[in-house]
């Protein structure tokens, strides 16, 4: 067996062909991780594998390279198999192969996945394909029709084998594999190795090489580990404390359910945060573009449940906070190793109730490590953080040369108007939104006006007697959608939906709600009129049905949205 003690080589000195070597140095890969020294030169020479190794240590570089290497272009037929237990780490496979066969022009890799269009994989089979990444159902019922031929297949990968027999899809590995021819070769990687797994790679392996990744815990040295004792406040407010607290970028947010992860990502969104639930019951599409938002920056929290602890890999994640335990402490391991990857800092953040203790203590012996104790931040510790955040701001901008017209303004400002440049810096610090700036408002009024897409800019007791009238008689005239500030030439139309005033909406929350689930950048959203029992709300013409439907079943407030064209 080996092990990661022995040294590391670099990739030229593995036998991989030059193309591919120098695609991984345009990458900006340096050195081969111990996985990856260990097993490409053995599925190079057509040896069977077995890898003992936890997630995030460069398992799919390292079947991915010796597949590429071997790969016939001119003939289209399936030449290599990677098994994996989710969608969303046959995704990131699929999109792993094609990033590291940047110069193989002519590389066709399919992904085959249940949720998928049925009628596209039969499409591009026919058509052919070299590499199938798939997950065992879908895969399985296309053995049953005889709708994909496997008969070429050289290489079989079984990826978190141990992920697969926990979700109960084993046996139908086990089939898949005896219907694949048995000259082919196989490598199977898998975090632990239960009897169940070591009794397929007896049966399905020939004399395979094991290599094994010591190391001295199960988690990455680079994240930061703490527990919150869930007591004295609500797990959301915990929440919310610690978002507003924590410096953070991308954030996934583990729930047990996938109720909970609506319901979650619907109270963070009240809070005015960037999340969107992540869950088996959304459709295959709207989570692609979940997860695509996520990565671009248009989302900032991911509410999910398991199904995104495998395969989802996010530079930007900087925090993952466990809202519910997992019940299996091996989850926790790869739940936390979605951040801190690629060398970079993460921190972990799990919430324990008094129930659990014993579960907390499960995971810090499979870690190997203590886990520190957290303290809620205070309110009072939140407002001291926000207010050093933004003397930072303001630091960094002190070293930005102001512009001519804006430093006569101030000057005017303090000679014409005899104000003084102390209190003109504070009005403008309030005008920016700095922390504490909600204190020194004098005027109520500025509640109404606080929002530019709240149509209404009046506080409801003082709104034209007309108005008031046609509410409280039914008269839902809604009048048309108004141009788009700043992009006047793109049609807009109205639409209402059915959460108001007295349901306590705020226009940024209507606002949030739509951004997210419909997809729709901010700058393309138009004017927002909150009325007592409705809202409507300006958007681009042209929304697509099944965004529509999404949207109308789309909850704030705790109401469904009922979303519905004007007119």
């Amino acid at each position: 067996m080996q092990d990661s003690t022995t040294p590391v080589p670099g990739f030229s000195d593995l036998g991989l062909p030059t193309f591919l070597v120098n695609n991984l140095v345009k990458q900006g890969y340096t050195e081969p991780t111990a996985i990856q020294a260990g097993t490409i030169p053995t599925l190079l020479t057509g040896r069977d594998v077995v890898g003992i190794a936890q997630t995030g240590t460069g398992k799919t570089a390292a079947f991915a390279l010796p597949i590429l290497a071997d790969i016939d272009l001119k003939f289209a037929r399936p030449q290599a198999l990677v098994l994996c237990p989710t969608r969303e780490l046959s995704m990131q496979v699929a999109e792993a192969f094609e990033t590291y066969a940047k110069s193989m022009a002519g590389l066709r890799v399919l992904t085959v996945c249940g949720g998928a269009d049925m009628r596209n994989q039969l499409r591009v089979l026919k058509q052919g394909v070299h590499i199938v990444v798939a997950t065992p159902g879908r895969l399985l019922d296309h053995l049953n029709r005889g709708t994909a031929d496997f008969s070429n297949i050289a290489t079989v990968v079984l990826d978190e084998a141990d992920e697969m027999l926990r979700m109960g899809f084993i046996d139908d590995v086990d089939t898949i594999l005896a219907k694949t021819p048995k000259e082919r070769r196989v490598a199977l990687f898998s975090a632990t190795m239960p009897p169940r797994i070591r009794q397929i790679a007896a049966k399905h392996l020939k004399d395979p090489v094991e290599i094994a990744v010591s190391q001295a815990s199960s988690t990455n040295d680079n994240i930061e580990q703490f527990y919150w004792f869930a007591k004295g406040a609500s797990k959301i407010e915990a929440l919310k404390r610690i978002l507003a607290y924590e410096q953070t970028d991308g954030v996934i947010v583990f729930t047990r359910t996938r109720d909970s992860t609506s319901s979650v990502a619907e109270s963070l969104r009240q809070a005015g945060y960037k999340a969107a639930p992540l869950n088996g019951d959304m459709d295959q599409k709207l989570r692609v573009r979940t997860v695509e938002q996520l990565k671009s920056g248009a989302l900032d929290i991911l509410v999910a449940t398991d199904v995104a602890a495998r395969g989802l890999d996010v530079d930007r994640i900087t925090h993952v906070i466990n809202h519910d335990i997992p019940f299996d402490e091996e989850a926790y391991v790869h739940r936390i190793g979605r951040t801190g990857r690629a060398g970079r800092s993460g921190k972990a953040i799990l919430f324990v109730t008094p129930r659990e203790k014993r579960l907390l203590h499960n995971i810090e012996r499979l870690t190997k490590k203590s886990i520190q104790e957290l303290t809620l931040p205070s309110e009072r510790a939140i407002a001291k953080r926000n207010l050093r955040a933004f003397a930072v701001r303001v630091e960094q901008q002190l070293e930005q040369a102001p512009t001519e017209e804006l430093a006569q303004l101030i000057d005017d400002l303090h000679t014409n108007g005899n104000v003084d440049y102390r209190d003109i810096a504070i009005a403008l610090a309030a005008l920016s939104g700095a922390p504490g700036a909600a204190k020194r408002e004098k005027k109520p009024q500025a509640k109404a006006t606080a929002s530019a897409y709240d149509g209404s800019t009046q506080p409801s007791e003082k709104r034209p007697a007309k108005e008031r009238k046609r509410e409280k008689s039914g008269d839902n005239s809604l009048g048309q959608a108004s141009p788009l500030k700043g992009h006047p030439e793109i049609p807009m139309e109205r639409f209402r939906v059915e959460v108001g005033r007295k349901h306590g909406v705020e226009p940024r929350e209507i606002m949030g709600a739509v951004a997210n689930e419909a997809g729709i950048e901010g700058e393309f959203i138009g004017l927002i009129n909150i009325q007592e029992n409705y809202s409507t709300i300006d958007l681009p013409e042209g929304m697509p049905k099944p965004v529509l439907k999404h949207l109308k079943k789309t909850r704030v407030k705790g109401v469904n949205l009922g979303m519905v064209r004007v007119g």
